[in-house]
């Protein structure tokens, strides 16, 4: 049960119904309950209702939904629940790691331009590790093996190298672009794509008239 309980299997949408964060089981029963948020019945159909926490307590439990057990009855879990109050789409920062540095590079090495296969490439400290480098955005690209292995412990202009640009921080972005489905669970894909879609609409809205919204191989054209 504490497994279930336990695991960010709960897509959590404003009262506009938009994607905007996930919560475990047992936080979803705990917000619901206190009348913060209700859970999505979603039928095979796909039609869905919210319902409150008394009338969810009450719900059959089909094939294939998570339970949790207690004293008196077996009660579905949810897999998705609506704020009660909370309108907006809040904003957020892609975690730094390995896999997003190589996403904000663009898969490229940042010294040499070359595009890299995924086992041409790892992570360099601009001022090394050794020199009090941090570990950070701002600190960290992509580079090809032998360039890493070449500059070492040095900075780039002591291995006769130059960063094709500084690295920054990536932009702060609505928080329904950031929520992997991890577990894979099928109700929630209508909800990321479905609100996806509008935020890509409306930075396209906001765009000058003739630019283009580039998202990896894609571009996005205003007037398309």
């Amino acid at each position: 049960m504490n497994d279930v309980l336990n695991k960010t299997t709960v897509l959590v949408l404003n009262r506009n119904w938009q994607a905007i964060h996930v919560k475990t089981p047992a936080q979803a029963f705990c917000m619901m309950a206190t009348d913060v948020a209700t859970g999505l019945d979603i039928q095979d159909n796909g039609d869905m209702r919210p319902v409150k926490w008394t009338d969810w307590l009450t719900l059959p439990v089909r094939e294939g939904d998570n339970l949790v057990r207690t004293v008196h009855r077996a009660v579905r879990v949810p897999t998705i629940i609506v704020l009660a109050n909370y309108a907006k789409v809040p904003k957020r920062r892609p975690k730094f790691s390995a896999k997003n540095v190589w996403a904000r590079d663009g898969g490229t090495c940042q010294y040499t331009g070359r595009k890299l296969a995924a086992h041409e490439g790892n992570i360099d400290h601009v001022m090394p590790r050794s020199r009090g480098g941090k570990t950070a955005w701002e600190n960290c690209v992509l580079a090809h093996k032998e360039i890493n292995s070449r500059k070492a412990d040095k900075l780039p202009e002591e291995a006769g190298l130059r960063l094709r640009r500084r690295p920054v921080a990536p932009r702060e972005l609505p928080a329904t672009m950031l929520i992997p489905n991890a577990h894979r669970v099928p109700d929630w894909e209508h909800f990321l794509k479905v609100s996806n879609k509008e935020i890509v609409e409306d930075l396209l809205q906001r765009l000058p008239e003739n630019a283009s919204l580039r998202s990896g191989n894609r571009v996005c054209d205003r007037r398309s």
